[in-house]
């Protein structure tokens, strides 16, 4: 007999006790965790916040993920880690500042306490012990201990580089933050600027990274993709080309087999060469200025409009002699090889469109797929095939070429095969002030040194004013003052780039107080995630960077791990409803949709929107959730309305994890009802009292065929939650299963004892998504401590079938539906179908032709 302890209200009011479950958490230290040899342990991690205020709903979306993950591998017995921080440093506090009239620290610290809120309220089962904010010197300071440790191994330099820089915001952007020119925060234009920058060397680690994404088995092959393509590994040959009176002009080809095609060689703008060559010519000189303050972005040189000018160099063809013309051209990027390509019109498209434009010769040297020369008159060919027109080359295909050129250019020491990346050093620095000083200083001999660990933290100083333009750290000129083994030297008054800090925050949750970096023997308990989310828009950057940062700590024996992160799950956008009012000026008004009333046709189609002033306003589709449109829903509002349950489950039901999710109202209305359902049938069979034993044995069909609906239910969502991760499936078939039990007869002591298992199998199967009703509902099923019970298993021996339901038809139409046992042979359900009353009236004085049996499902009769 098994009693029920707790009685339910009879409704379900989530205010009364979500906050009374997360007192309980509060009080219990339910997620706080150690390391536990005993134990297996899973280290669940969701990207942390940038604190800028309130939580939106892709935060919710990101967090709720994480939880359900975490949530779900606690009741499987595992030691789960799960911590919360927030990514503090950065531009928008800045911003804000000014804007505000305050400084950057108290507006980060005043929205990490009203978000942290707003996490808790969600129910999300942190392990706050290990909080922490990157803008504090007790993290930052390991930061710049291990960036003067890279110095001292070679791993870190500075040199004066051109980049990208936004005159509002007063910094550097990386290629990626420059969006049409522009720069990705401000949309003001970028110009190119010459600055002193400090690097790590990521590129001593390319191939290493290129590598290893082949043991990432969890991680989505898109980010794969991206991340293969931004370390670009190409295999070609550096060549050089002699230029008189100058140094040898290098490139770098991976198409070496049309070298003998070469009619002009282009360089970029900020090319020595383009700058001895304009030293004379000022049309030149400003065709070279203007091409380096317009930056594109690498993907659009193939679209953008080709631009050059002559520097009246020539280039001698290292094989021919032949001289051929060398042109500035704007589609040719110093960041990238040499900065110089030799152009081959006839089988390059970039190098066809300038040579067209400027009238430079256009000569094939690739024969086309049926070994015909082909017409390069409209547009180049750029496939691979035999050469032509190529000397002593003429007729070998693209692999012998490549290894036949490469080893002429050897021989007469003019070029060799080598392999190239696309994949530049990281510049960290940035010349704002909110972020981690980097700890270098400069002596008055110009020598630069790192500052000595017992010096560290470098702190940068938070009682500041912000005026938007300099830097308080680079307008407060004491700040620099410093000495370096008693002599006089300045420290350096850039700070890290944000990513410095994200890139290794994983790590320092494993042991946040420890007394270095990380504590190697946390480290490597708890390391690596087992579980990253967060959103696929950090695929080449933030991914990377960690990627990199975690061999940095194994190559410094901090980590034995080759990777931080095992499995990735990228959560897809949240999208709302976008309405505006055309004002009398013409200007769109973007209008709140929780402000607007709408009516749907039968498709559910909106026909007509009224905002909350009885205006029409247009309707502008589902797109994602922004300021700028106004279309943002404020989760503390859904919360408040609904509870945070049913914002949970909403999140996980609506869309597959991985995929867009489109907020709809009637979808959460719906989450809600679905749990007041649940809470009413587990009131309704708690208030009748104990309950018997269950006794599988004295079952009849339909209690079993009920109880087997609950076991194959536990067994799909085990496998959409645990290894397919499919969320929204898994809560369907929940669903499914409740209206099956709610229809249930309650007759008799089984009909109650099955009801019984499969009440707590759904409270369990729901926990993950909805922890607080769980708790309560776990109670009232004379149960203690949902958050640490175990996972319900399935029951193989309830899966099978010992009856099944046969469909009878003759001559392809039903006259029949026989339940036989599940091992009946073929000739006993032949004989039982041919004999049913029902079947008989079909076949009488009609010759059986054919009998077809589907095992399990059908018997088609054939008769005539």
């Amino acid at each position: 007999m098994q009693g029920h302890n707790v009685k339910l209200a009879e409704q379900y009011h989530p205010q009364d006790i979500e906050q009374k479950v997360q007192e309980y958490w509060d009080n219990s230290k339910t997620f706080e965790v150690t390391e536990d040899a005993s134990k297996e342990k899973f280290y669940c991690l969701s990207m942390f916040p940038y604190p800028s205020g309130r939580l939106h709903m892709g935060h919710v979306r990101n967090y709720t993920i994480g939880d359900v993950v975490s949530r779900y591998q606690r009741l499987q017995g595992k030691n789960v880690m799960q911590p919360i921080g927030w990514d503090a440093f950065g531009l928008p506090a800045e911003n804000a500042a000014v804007k505000n009239k305050t400084a950057p620290a108290p507006w980060t610290y005043e929205n990490i306490e009203y978000m942290k809120n707003q996490l808790k309220l969600l129910g999300f089962g942190y392990d706050w012990k290990r909080e922490f904010a990157t803008c504090t010197p007790e993290y930052y300071r390991w930061e710049q201990e291990f960036f003067t440790k890279l110095y001292e191994k070679g791993l870190v330099y500075k040199k004066t580089s051109s980049v990208n820089w936004c005159p509002n915001d007063m910094t550097v952007l990386a290629n990626e933050q420059v969006e049409d020119g522009c720069c990705w925060r401000c949309d003001t234009p970028v110009e190119q600027k010459e600055i002193p920058q400090w690097f790590i060397k990521i590129t001593e680690y390319a191939q290493e990274l290129l590598d290893d994404l082949d043991n990432l088995d969890g991680w989505p092959d898109m980010v794969k993709t991206m991340q293969r393509n931004w370390i670009g590994r190409s295999e070609g040959v550096e060549l050089s080309f002699k230029v008189e009176g100058q140094s040898d002009l290098e490139v770098y080809t991976t198409r070496p087999d049309t070298l003998m095609g070469v009619t002009y060689v282009g360089i970029a703008a900020g090319h020595p060469l383009a700058a001895q060559a304009s030293a004379n010519n000022p049309e030149l000189a400003a065709f070279c200025e203007e091409c380096k303050n317009t930056k594109v972005a690498e993907a659009e040189l193939a679209t953008m409009e080709k631009k050059g000018m002559d520097t009246g160099l020539k280039a001698i063809h290292p094989l021919n002699g032949r001289e051929v013309p060398i042109y500035v051209a704007n589609f040719v990027l110093m960041d990238y090889g040499t900065g110089a390509v030799m152009a081959v019109p006839s089988h390059d498209q970039r190098d066809f469109e300038f040579a067209t434009k400027y009238g430079l010769d256009i000569e094939a040297v690739i024969l086309d797929a049926e070994g015909n020369q082909p017409d390069v008159s409209e547009a180049a060919y750029t496939e691979k095939g035999a050469l032509f027109n190529s000397g002593e080359f003429d007729g070998l295909e693209f692999s012998a070429a490549f290894d036949a050129i490469a080893a002429k250019l050897e021989s007469k020491g003019k070029g060799k095969k080598t392999v190239n990346f696309r994949l530049r050093d990281w510049g960290v620095s940035r010349q704002r002030y909110w972020g981690a000083p980097i700890p270098m200083v400069t002596t008055d001999d110009g020598q630069v040194h790192p500052v000595p660990a017992d010096q560290l933290p470098v702190i940068l100083p938070e009682d500041v004013v912000m005026d938007g333009v300099t830097s308080p750290i680079k307008a407060d000129k004491a700040w620099a003052e410093t000495t370096f083994n008693g002599e006089h030297a300045l420290r350096e008054t850039d700070t890290f780039d944000t990513f410095m800090e994200s890139s290794w925050y994983y790590a320092r949750y494993c042991s946040p107080q420890a007394d270095d970096i990380l504590d190697p023997e946390k480290a490597n308990y708890w390391l690596p995630v087992d579980q990253y989310v967060g959103g696929i828009e950090h695929a080449c950057m933030h991914l990377l960077y960690s990627r990199f940062f975690h061999k940095l700590l194994r190559d410094a024996g901090y980590v034995t791990s080759d990777e931080p992160f095992k499995q990735l799950l990228c959560q897809g956008m949240v999208l709302a409803d976008a309405f505006y009012h055309t004002n009398e000026k013409g200007t769109k008004e973007w209008i709140a949709p929780t402000d607007v009333t709408v009516e749907r046709d039968g498709k559910g189609r909106i026909e007509k929107a009224v905002d909350n002033q009885g205006r029409n306003v247009e309707h502008s589709g589902m797109i994602k959730m922004s300021k700028s449109k106004n279309n943002g829903i404020d989760p503390q509002e859904m919360v408040d309305k609904y509870g945070a349950d049913t914002v949970r489950l909403f999140m996980m039901f609506a869309s597959p994890a991985d995929m867009t999710l489109e907020w709809q109202e009637s979808g959460v209305e719906g989450a809600n009802r679905f749990l007041r359902r649940v809470w009413k049938l587990v009131g309704e069979h708690t208030e009748k009292g104990n309950v018997e034993a269950l006794n599988v044995s004295a079952l009849s069909s339909d209690q079993k065929a009920l109880r087997r609906d609950v076991h194959k239910t536990i067994a799909k969502v085990s496998d959409d939650v645990g290894r397919r991760q499919t969320f929204n499936t898994a809560i369907a078939a929940i669903m499914e299963l409740m209206n099956k039990l709610g229809k249930a007869p309650q007759e008799n002591a089984q009909d109650r004892a099955i009801l019984d298992e499969a009440l707590k199998a759904v409270v369990r199967m729901l926990y993950p998504m909805t922890p607080h009703i769980c708790h309560e509902l776990w109670n009232a099923l004379g149960e203690s401590d949902v958050d640490n019970c175990e996972w319900p298993t399935f029951d193989e021996k309830a899966l099978v079938e010992d009856e099944k339901l046969i469909i009878v038809q003759v001559n392809g139409k039903l006259r029949a539906k026989l339940t036989v046992p599940a091992d009946i042979s073929k000739e006993d359900i032949e004989a039982i179908g041919l004999n049913d009353e029902n079947v008989t009236k079909f076949t009488d004085g009609l010759t059986v032709r054919k009998v077809i049996y589907v095992p399990g499902k059908l018997l088609n009769i054939v008769a005539s």
